[in-house]
């Protein structure tokens, strides 16, 4: 089929070039066992089994999780009684009945071991009765050693002191010492993976070990997985929206995510238990889930989202820093607990989001600025973003407009500066978010800078995406929106072409949209396979590689191909959407770009005129995505619950890796030419088409 556009060159208004960013929350396995590159699981010794679900669970302590001796010739037990930090109380003792005993750590899905690569290795280690013998440490595969490394050890005496020595004090004292080493892969395949991590004495006898760690040479800034790095750079992200999230809010009010626990030394971060732990493939209702140890390291915490985002910063745009942050209320979908508001305890929660503002942003002479320059970074963070609350809804348990009001006035009042961003709850073309918008709109009328944005989130089916482009043409420009959470699920809930070029239909209705709509972020952003908790996601991943899925390539594209400018159409895409086209006209510089969806599962052509009707023959170049297979309209198994709000998959039907291989992404086509327009664009059927004007 044929139909027409007139290409205008008659701007309609400006937009944000920087719409396109990340959402980041340590879901699936995203920070720890993801993105953060250390190797070692439960590095510290503080893991908590999470068993149950929504208002009924229980954590247990499981101190010993992912490490165990390696046989009958040591003992790995835990102790408390003089911990390496206080914060993270929990510590090994091993005790080697001979020489060469040891105990070694699973590691994930084990240690991927590379050839070539040097791998860092560090703990800290204090003697309890090792009064000769080194230690040392390896990567093995099936009891042999790929690599291995000798830490030489000096004890705090050289002999057990007599009863008098020990009571005036004539002996040295036990402490903790930081050791350091490196492993290299020198291995003949490329990869080894199911690797486990050993650490044996040279000799008998008894010493206490934490915060042991091994890292890859290679992660960028000695923190983040490279691989996984660079699928975000090549995104070109205008934000980073972190830590969450549910994550934000916590099970519980004392296991919420305080950014105070995730900054200044590694060793002084309090470890804290994750949310996602009782969840798994979308489902609720299994008690004790595979991930149950789940847990946040802190490894990144909120000095690394800063810096993340500076990393990500280039020379196409700048990746601004979102931060988000509890407002005194436990996550809405699995408890009522709350902090009421005018209390103390809730005036310390206005106090963190003043001194996260210190911390980002302060002088190397406040509180908060010093503590971000001791951690490397003397220089400004710019945090110029911040949304106060993630999620959350008036409820008869929760106060909403009196909690964004306190954050905003304590706010406003020290840091002006600041744009605020509010939330809209769940879900959207609901009763709980037309209120709170009307609650935002209202305040906006006397103090414009009351929100600069509200946040708002929807998963929903591919047609809902499809039958809702033209959603924020009617919106009221006074208040901005950010699309902080949205994806298309299909019947499957897989990574399907169908719902990326949903999303790709969307986004031609935000980019029109572009001077109200000035963020949007997908969500979720990771998930590593055989470890889910939620699908679909952006990247998936597992100990080896990355998987772009097509939602990530519609991401991609929206972002290398942003505008400054929106083009008039004159009411063209109304007509368009009945044949199932959906478009986009941006103006970046004195380029014209035009996004073409698709969405008939037939080729259809585009006449391309100006504006006096005459048929445009331009140089252009044309990126085009489609699906590698044809399109079949996607149908639910058996193993999905159809009246489940998730499609959940109990645990008993399928194993993670099973839902994992059930939901994997669609493969795709990405193909870039350039060429001659003439007469009209050529739309192959259930494709997006980005085209350059005068390439």
């Amino acid at each position: 089929m044929s139909h027409s556009l007139k290409v205008s060159s008659k701007t309609a208004h400006s937009i944000n070039p920087d719409m396109i960013g990340l959402f980041f929350e340590d879901i699936n396995f995203a920070a720890d066992g993801g993105l953060y590159a250390e190797l070692i699981e439960n590095r510290s010794f503080e893991a908590v089994k999470s068993c149950g679900g929504s208002h009924n669970y229980v954590l247990q302590g499981d101190y010993l999780y992912g490490w165990s001796a390696k046989d009958e010739d040591g003992v790995l037990e835990i102790s408390e009684n003089s911990p390496l930090c206080e914060k993270n109380p929990h510590y090994a003792r091993f005790t080697a009945k001979k020489a060469g005993a040891g105990f070694v750590n699973k590691a994930y899905d084990g240690i991927p071991f590379r050839k070539n690569m040097t791998y860092k290795v560090s703990f800290y280690a204090r003697e309890v009765d090792y009064l000769k013998g080194n230690i040392v440490v390896s990567v093995t595969k099936a009891g042999v050693a790929l690599a291995s490394a000798t830490v030489a050890f000096t004890p705090a005496q050289a002999e057990n002191p007599n009863g008098y020595d020990a009571m005036v004090g004539n002996c040295a004292n036990k402490e903790w010492i930081k050791y350091e080493t490196e492993l290299i892969g020198d291995i003949a395949e490329d990869t080894v993976t199911g690797c486990v991590f050993e650490l044996c004495l040279t000799e008998a006898g008894c010493m206490e070990f934490d915060m042991i760690s091994v890292i890859p040479a290679d992660a960028v800034a000695g923190i983040f997985r490279k691989d996984l790095f660079e699928a975000l750079a090549a995104l070109h992200p205008g934000f980073l929206r972190f830590p969450g999230g549910c994550i934000v809010e916590g099970t519980s009010l004392m296991r919420r995510y305080r950014w105070k626990d995730t900054v200044g030394p590694l060793t002084q971060r309090k470890i804290n238990t994750n949310l996602w732990a009782t969840q798994g493939g979308n489902t609720l209702f299994s008690w004790e889930m595979q991930d149950s140890h789940y847990m946040q390291s802190y490894g990144i915490g909120f000095y690394e989202y800063f810096l993340l985002c500076e990393l990500l910063s280039d020379e196409m745009r700048t990746c601004i820093p979102l931060p988000v942050l509890n407002i005194g209320v436990a996550c809405q979908f699995r408890s009522y607990e709350t902090v009421p508001v005018g209390t103390a305890e809730f005036d310390e929660y206005i106090q963190d989001a003043l001194d996260l503002i210190e911390f980002a942003n302060g002088p190397v002479t406040s509180k908060f600025g010093a503590l971000r320059a001791s951690m490397g970074h003397p220089e400004s963070f710019h945090l110029t973003l911040l949304a106060i609350g993630n999620e959350q809804w008036n409820s008869r348990h929760v106060d909403l407009n009196e909690r964004y009001t306190a954050f905003e006035n304590a706010i406003h009042e020290k840091y002006p500066e600041i744009r605020c961003l509010g939330t809209a709850g769940p879900f959207v073309k609901e009763p709980l978010y037309e209120k709170a918008w009307d609650f935002y709109r209202s305040e906006c009328k006397t103090n414009t800078k009351f929100t600069y944005a509200v946040d708002e989130h929807y998963y929903v089916a591919p047609q809902w995406l499809y039958d809702n482009v033209d959603f924020y043409d009617s919106y009221p420009r006074d208040i901005s929106v950010f699309a902080g959470e949205y994806a298309g699920h299909d019947a499957n809930l897989n990574n399907s072409f169908e719902a990326a070029l949903a999303e790709a239909a969307m986004l031609t209705g935000m980019e029109r949209n572009g001077d109200v709509v000035k963020h949007a972020s997908y969500a979720p952003l990771f998930n590593r396979i055989g470890h889910t908790q939620w699908t679909p996601d952006m990247i998936w991943f597992d100990e080896t590689k990355v998987v772009l899925t097509p939602s990530y390539y519609v991401q991609k594209v929206f972002s290398e191909h942003a505008g400054e400018y929106a083009m008039e159409l004159f009411g063209q895409e109304k007509r368009l959407r009945e044949e199932k086209l959906y478009v986009s006209l941006v103006k970046s510089g004195e380029k014209l770009i035009l996004k073409v969806v698709n969405a008939k599962n037939e080729e259809q052509t585009l006449k391309l005129v100006n504006e006096d009707g005459a048929a445009i023959c331009a140089n252009a170049r044309l990126t085009v995505i489609k699906g590698v297979k044809p399109f079949v309209e996607a149908v639910a198994t058996n193993a999905i619950d159809p009246n489940g709000p998730n499609k959940a998959i109990s645990s008993s039907v399928m194993t993670n890796k099973e839902l994992c291989e059930a939901r994997k992404p669609e493969e795709v086509s990405v193909e870039t030419t350039k060429q001659m327009l003439q007469v009209a664009l050529s739309l192959p059927a259930m494709s997006l088409t980005v085209v350059e004007f005068g390439e």
